[in-house]
């Protein structure tokens, strides 16, 4: 089974370790045992741990888990040559990249907070040469893209990266309506719930305008509910909100 090694015990290295455990061994590399610890805790299956200070990566494949500011900290500490090294930092450059760690390719990745349960929308860009190695490997954690240039990847991070955390914010909202006309909460939830199964299954194929057009007869609930969103901007919100997640990408 081929080995996958962490750099970094966050929150997202241990949602791709999810997605992962299985299908590779995996180990993980830190500051600390007792944060490598409950990573191994955390992941529910048992890892090789290794304290950062001077470990080895020659041959290994690295997912690179670290916040971006402490890139450079971490590079100085590793010793050797990656045959390949998969970064999920978010604005991180692959020539920032190149400067601080060695290795044969490098290539940038997002995966979202859904790569725990295997569902995340994972986009890369990097060295060519390894494109196929990095998709085989992020497959394992939900659905691929490569794209042809960094922007597009710093975009891609403002829409799939930080995305759940945008719906996780809509879904709360449309709870909270239901709950304020009447509809108990627990009830609200569930109905949410199945908002979403159902419609992450429909707009896999349905464009989203004829997908709105097709719930949306002339004057019923849906037209009306729907006026009232326009009238709060949600449309432009969302826009802003990429564009304002992009700024913030490039400026890490």
């Amino acid at each position: 089974m081929r080995t996958i090694t962490f750099v970094g015990n966050g929150n997202m290295g241990v949602s791709i370790a999810q997605g992962l455990k299985g299908k590779y061994h995996i180990e993980v590399v830190g500051r600390s045992m007792e944060n490598l610890n409950s990573f191994e805790k955390h992941l529910d299956t048992k890892i090789d741990k290794f304290l950062l200070n001077d470990f080895d990566i020659t041959g290994k494949t690295i997912l690179l888990c670290v916040k971006p500011t402490n890139v450079s900290e971490v590079g100085k500490k590793l010793q050797g040559k990656a045959d390949l090294l998969i970064s999920v930092l978010a604005g991180v450059s692959t020539k920032v990249l190149k400067k601080h760690f060695k290795s044969k390719s490098i290539v940038r990745s997002m995966p979202n907070l859904a790569a725990s349960i295997g569902k995340s929308m994972t986009t890369l860009t990097g060295d060519a040469n390894s494109k196929e190695d990095a998709i085989v490997i992020l497959n394992a954690i939900g659905d691929t893209l490569w794209l042809e240039s960094e922007k597009e990847i710093d975009v891609a991070t403002a829409l799939a990266g930080s995305g759940p955390a945008y719906l996780a914010l809509f879904a709360e909202a449309l709870v909270d309506g239901a709950v304020k006309q009447g509809l108990k909460r627990d009830d609200a939830m569930a109905t949410m719930r199945g908002l979403f199964s159902g419609f992450s299954a429909l707009i896999q194929d349905i464009h989203p305008a004829l997908l709105k057009d097709t719930v949306m007869s002339p004057g019923g609930t849906t037209a009306a509910g729907y006026a009232a969103l326009e009238d709060g901007n949600v449309r432009a919100s969302c826009i802003h909100a990429i564009e304002e997640a992009y700024n913030k990408a490039i400026e890490l």
